[in-house]
């Protein structure tokens, strides 16, 4: 699988591609499998390869909200993993059996203090990724709030 398919790592060059790849580990996962809970120590980034993994949050009463379904070839989740200690913000479970590929959080730092314009690179998109969710949550909640408002004032 071309790793250019994950957003994180548009710009790079094929040396530095290469490089990535070098540590990839592929991952089978089958329905209904929990790959790793929001709050435990970030392992590493996962890219999807086939099949399909929920995303989702557990609320302080335990209740699972879910967050997305990523069904695409290269879409990531762990992304907790680029950044240094920081735990699974999701849990992610596997809703249609598939393969992942799996890239330990050392191996892709050490890369990292290796290689300073990927890391670059690799943060500048996850930036740019992060600034269009944050955009599309504030959409929602206009949206939400303005419902709510109107339907309170009807």
């Amino acid at each position: 699988m071309d790793l250019r398919l994950c957003y994180l790592f548009n710009g790079l060059a094929e040396e530095q591609l290469n490089r990535i790849f070098s540590t990839v580990r592929e991952v089978s996962m089958v329905k209904d499998e929990l790959l790793f809970t929001g709050g435990d120590q970030a392992l590493g980034l996962h890219v999807l390869k086939d099949g399909a993994v929920e995303l989702m949050m557990k609320t302080e009463n335990e209740l699972e909200i879910p967050i997305a379904i990523l069904r695409e070839p290269g879409e990531c989740f762990g992304t907790s993993a680029i950044m240094p200690d920081d735990p699974y913000s999701l849990s992610s479970r596997c809703v249609r059996d598939g393969n992942f590929l799996f890239i330990d959080r050392s191996l892709l730092h050490r890369i990292i203090s290796e290689d300073r314009d990927l890391g670059c690179i690799v943060m500048t998109n996850a930036a740019g990724f992060f600034l269009n969710r944050l955009n599309q949550a504030r959409q929602e909640l206009r949206i939400h709030f303005a419902t709510l408002f109107k339907s309170f004032y009807l």
